[in-house]
Parts: C-alpha cells; sequence; structure tokens
C-alpha cells in the first residue's frame, strides 16, 4: 500500500448538551483526524483522546505531537501490507496507544475501500445489525437524571448506562429503577471509588444491573478482583485493558466478567480483534465503548462491533445526541428497537463532509515519508 501523503487536522466541535462524569464536565470536543492519501483514495481515522490527561494519560496534543514527530513518518515510509502490519511498524513506539490507533484505523479503511469491501468484513464482522445501548453522563439532579433515561428509553435503547460517582449513585439508582424495574442497567464510575468503598459498592447487588464498569483505579486487577469476589453483578473493566494481554490477566484473575473494548484505548483495530479473540475463547462476554466521537470513530466502532462476541449493547448511539450536524453523511441513525445497520457499501460505509472538515479545522499538518534509523 502506497502512502502519499498524512494529513492532521483539529476539529472544534460543541457537543449538543453537557456531558458529565466523575472527571468532569465536557461541552467542547478537541478532535484529531488523521486523513490517509494513497493509492487514489482517502482513509480516515480519529483520535479518541481528550483535551486533559484524565480518562488516559493521552491528550490531544501529546497525540498530535508523537503522530507528528514519530508514528507519522515512520507509516509514510513503511508502505504496509495492510492495517495488521502497523503495530510492528510502531513497535518502537512505547505507550501512545490513541494515536496509534488514529493512524493504524485509517489504514484498514483505506484497504477496505482498496479491496471494494465493507470495514466490517475486512475485520471480520459478522453481524448486519448491532446493537446499541447509550450513556448517559451526571446530570444537575434527579428530575432532569429521570427525563434524560426516560428520552432514551422512549427513543428504543437497548441498555441505559449511568455515569455515577461517590455522592451520584444509590439514591439516583433508587429512583430509575423505582421508574423502570424491567430495562437493562449499568453503571459506569470511571475509577472514582476505592476499596474502602467496598460495603457501599456491594449494595449496588439491590439493583439487578447488568454491570458495573470500572469501580476502582485505571491500573488495576488485584482490588478488583477482591471486590468481584464479594459482588454478584459482574464488574466490567474499560481503562484497566489496553491490550490481551491485560485482558488475559484479568480473565485469569476473576478481576472482571465482562470487558469493554474500546479501539483507541487499546492502539487500534489489530489490538481490539486479540482481546475480543482472547475473551471469546474463555467465554467473557465484550461490547464497544464510545469516547465522544465524531462519525468517522463512531463508523469505526459500528464496524468493530460486528464481531460474533460483541453480544451485549455498547455505547454507539446516535450521531444527534452528541452533534448538532455531524462530520458524515448519512449520520448514524439507531432504529426504533435499538439497532443500527452495519453498513454494505466498501470502507467505513458513511461518506466524510469534506467541505464541513475543512471549515470546521482550526489547525493542519502534513506529515511526509523520512527514513526510520
Amino acid at each position: 500500500m502506497r502512502i502519499d501523503a498524512i494529513l492532521l487536522r483539529e476539529l472544534r466541535l460543541p457537543l449538543v448538551k453537557p456531558f458529565q462524569t466523575s472527571f468532569g464536565t465536557t461541552t467542547e470536543r478537541r478532535i484529531l483526524l488523521v486523513e490517509l492519501r494513497g493509492e487514489g483514495l482517502v482513509g480516515w481515522g480519529e483520535c479518541v483522546a481528550g483535551e486533559h490527561p484524565f480518562f488516559s494519560d493521552e491528550t490531544i496534543d501529546t497525540a498530535w505531537l508523537v503522530i507528528q514527530s514519530e508514528l507519522g513518518p515512520m507509516l509514510a515510509s513503511a508502505e504496509p501490507e495492510h492495517g495488521g502490519k502497523c503495530p510492528g511498524i510502531f513497535r518502537q513506539v512505547r505507550g501512545h496507544r490513541m494515536a496509534k490507533a488514529a493512524l493504524e484505523n485509517a489504514v484498514w479503511d483505506l484497504e477496505a475501500q482498496m479491496k471494494g469491501i465493507p470495514l466490517a468484513s475486512l475485520l471480520g464482522g459478522t453481524r448486519e445489525v448491532i446493537d446499541c445501548g447509550v450513556s448517559i453522563g451526571i446530570q444537575p439532579n434527579m428530575h432532569e437524571q429521570l427525563a434524560a433515561v426516560e428520552t432514551e428509553v422512549n427513543a428504543g435503547y437497548q441498555r441505559i448506562k449511568l455515569k455515577c460517582k461517590p455522592g451520584w449513585d444509590v439514591k439516583m439508582l433508587e429512583a430509575v429503577r423505582d421508574r423502570w424495574p424491567a430495562i437493562m442497567l449499568s453503571v459506569d464510575a470511571n475509577s472514582a471509588y476505592r476499596l474502602n468503598d467496598a460495603d457501599h459498592i456491594v449494595g449496588f447487588d439491590q439493583f439487578d444491573l447488568l454491570m458495573i464498569e470500572q469501580p476502582l483505579w485505571s491500573d488495576d486487577f488485584y482490588f478488583h478482583s477482591m471486590l468481584q469476589k464479594r459482588l454478584n453483578t459482574p464488574i466490567c473493566l474499560d481503562e484497566s485493558i489496553r491490550n490481551r494481554r491485560d485482558a488475559l490477566a484479568a480473565i485469569e484473575m476473576e478481576s472482571c466478567r465482562i470487558i469493554n473494548i474500546k479501539c483507541g484505548r487499546v492502539g487500534g483495530f489489530s489490538e481490539a480483534i486479540a482481546v475480543h479473540n482472547a475473551a471469546q475463547e474463555r467465554g467473557v462476554p465484550v461490547w464497544c465503548g464510545g469516547m465522544l466521537e465524531t462519525g468517522i470513530g463512531r463508523a469505526h466502532n459500528i464496524a468493530l462491533s460486528s464481531l460474533d462476541n460483541f453480544t451485549l449493547p455498547g455505547d454507539v448511539s446516535a450521531s444527534k445526541r452528541y452533534w448538532k450536524e455531524d462530520i458524515i453523511e448519512p449520520e448514524v441513525t439507531v432504529s426504533p428497537e435499538g439497532q443500527i445497520a452495519v453498513p454494505e457499501t466498501p470502507g467505513r460505509g458513511f461518506e466524510v463532509r469534506t467541505d464541513l472538515i475543512e471549515k470546521l479545522t482550526v489547525r493542519k499538518e502534513e506529515i511526509r515519508a523520512m527514513a526510520i534509523a
């Protein structure tokens, strides 16, 4: 695969409404896009790193720097045979998984177009539709929390995930369960609790939750294993799972019973597939998490979610929940049954609105090939 140019772009996109987690509140996203030109086609990737090193130690600025100075020139010089070669190309660079994923996923996108097949098929996906859940941020008060849940239940989402933190958990769950006793419900703490909160967390068992996502430290398996032994509710690990080795360790230690796979968090499609396969071989279900992506990252999540072991509804929701105007067409929509159809056209299956991207771009840079010692 000949790569003619790699263009980095930063966009600024305001969210339709603020999104609050235990980390804080996001009102606008700085988006880093990779435009990969080669073989007369264009592949697109999106870096999911945030503005601050809260969810991850990466940020959009660190990703921009490492792509510009290291990863981009490596890829431009390599002429990869296919997307699965990217981890080897990037092996000299430790960490920076979100930066790597932005480039690797663009290669997979370009490869699918070159072969004239859907990206989902290239990844090994088999599903024609994917089941969708939705993530609801922490609301200013209980009235608005219940209103937000009602909106998404009425929209047909199959699983409702509620962000929680100490002081915003049990009473909130009591109110939601009292109103909707039968919906599929989960919570996500983003590492907001500590092991001395274990007695409190065990109380979550009363709410018949699908899972409790990442309650403890972001780099921990041992204490999650201790907590899981006390819980009937499955723990789902998110931030702790950086690669296949982490998934194997977490499963072996019984630190979780479910794994959230975020393509950007693990470094791209290659590692995401490896985590998926490791979990599937051991009977552990997985689902696809979201990172407030634009339609480009959302399209990649749809393709990934078409793999066999994505048996739980993911956070791949409709464009309109986050953006007044998305940068793809058609925008991602969710059916009244809470499903998204997996595109059957070559590549990612959604056209990129280059005119809108150009309008929203606040900085860009072209990367050229260079010799790597």
